[in-house]
């Protein structure tokens, strides 16, 4: 949840900061307007002084302002909003390819500049220049200032977000490897103990099936205890058929389930992927595993395989209480569990064990409440 406020809170923080700079990005480019609205004012009267002034000073001082224009372009239209040709700052190659250039550039400038500056030549019959301008590069750039300041926060808040994420993914990995490899070594010493009983009772040449089902479960244990100890660690990958080890896994766990719990597969004979026999047996353990809490000791646990486009697909499929959409996008969160037992580690490990040894996927297929779960497993199969 920490993370979701920080970057909530950046987020405020970013719209904050970028509402107040167009607000002041606004007010500075209308401020820039008015000035800018005034100097082609001014112009248009310098330009007029020059073509009737016979007084050198006010032609000195006039052809000086019409000069330090450089960058607001002008476009001078008669009465009827037709351009006379007179124009300032405008590019002349562009007149010369296009004929209509200069009046497409108008309709442009009309949009900026609604209300032209009008200088009346003559009353009867009305003669007047109309003088229509467009945002010099000072305005221009004032005007996207806040949109690309925008852009640079919001790319600054993706990286923030991205790495802050990508700390505490690799402090949680780091957590659950370290679990992992105590939990290994914690197993590992009764379980050869629990080893040499079972050697001694053997010894005695005892036929009880008791003890030969016990020595299977302390098998069973001590294959746990190396499958923790692997976390982390790159596996050994050997091509093999998945659908053995389905087979075996379910024959193992049926014979430890409810027997109102009835198992289906349906299994293509064969296919070869690339696998830790181990470690995928874990996966097969966790998901039927998954599916027997679900049913709660009575219902349907399926499971289907097939082959397509280069890949094995594996779905298995429960009658049991479902999941809704919200807990089904935290499943494979470390340490999220809807048990009153549990570690939350099953399913997010099973995931990491399938997308970052097998090459494959682990997901949710398809679930609802009351209307049980279906995970798939996708292998790539062996060249």
């Amino acid at each position: 949840m920490k993370k979701f406020r920080w970057s909530g809170f950046l987020f405020f923080i970013a719209i904050l900061f970028v509402c107040a700079t167009i607000f002041y990005s606004s007010y500075v480019a209308s401020k820039i307007a008015i000035t800018e609205r005034k100097y082609v004012s001014e112009w248009i009267e310098a330009q007029q002084t020059i073509l009737s002034s016979k007084d050198s000073s006010n032609l000195n001082l006039a052809a000086q302002i019409s000069a330090n224009n450089q960058d607001i372009p002008i476009i001078e239209t008669n009465e009827n909003g037709v351009p006379t040709g007179n124009t300032l700052n405008i590019d002349t190659a562009s007149i010369a390819a296009d004929s209509q250039y200069l009046a497409k550039t108008v309709a442009d400038f009309k949009d900026f500049c609604q209300t032209p500056i009008v200088l009346v030549i003559s009353d009867t019959p009305y003669v007047a220049n109309h003088y229509y301008y467009g945002p010099s590069k000072l305005l221009k750039e004032v005007e996207w200032y806040p949109y690309i300041q925008l852009f640079i926060i919001a790319l600054f808040i993706v990286i923030a977000i991205a790495a802050m994420r990508t700390r505490y993914k690799n402090e949680q990995d780091k957590l659950w490897l370290g679990m992992a490899k105590e939990t290994a070594h914690q197993l590992g010493t009764p379980v050869s103990s629990l080893q040499g009983w079972i050697a001694l009772l053997k010894e005695k040449e005892t036929k009880d099936p008791i003890v030969f089902e016990i020595e299977k479960d302390i098998e069973r244990l001590q294959l746990i205890s190396d499958r923790f100890g692997k976390i982390g660690s790159a596996p050994v990958l050997t091509r093999n058929n998945p659908f053995i080890e389905i087979e075996r896994m379910v024959a193992y766990m049926k014979l430890r389930s409810s027997k109102q719990v009835v198992f289906e597969s349906h299994l293509p004979d064969e296919a070869f992927v690339m696998l830790s026999i181990p470690l995928f047996d874990w996966v097969l353990e966790n998901l039927i595993k998954n599916a027997l809490d679900a049913t709660e000791g009575a219902g349907k646990i399926t499971i289907e395989a097939s082959v397509h486009n280069n890949q094995v697909q594996i779905l298995i499929s429960d009658t049991g209480k479902g999941m809704d959409s919200q807990t089904a996008n935290q499943v494979f969160e470390p340490g999220f569990t809807t048990k009153k037992r549990g570690w939350g580690l099953g399913l997010p490990l099973s995931k990491r064990i399938m997308e970052s040894y097998h090459h494959g996927k682990l997901f949710v297929k398809n679930t609802a409440p009351g209307k049980g779960t279906t995970f798939c497993l996708q292998l790539p199969l062996a060249n």
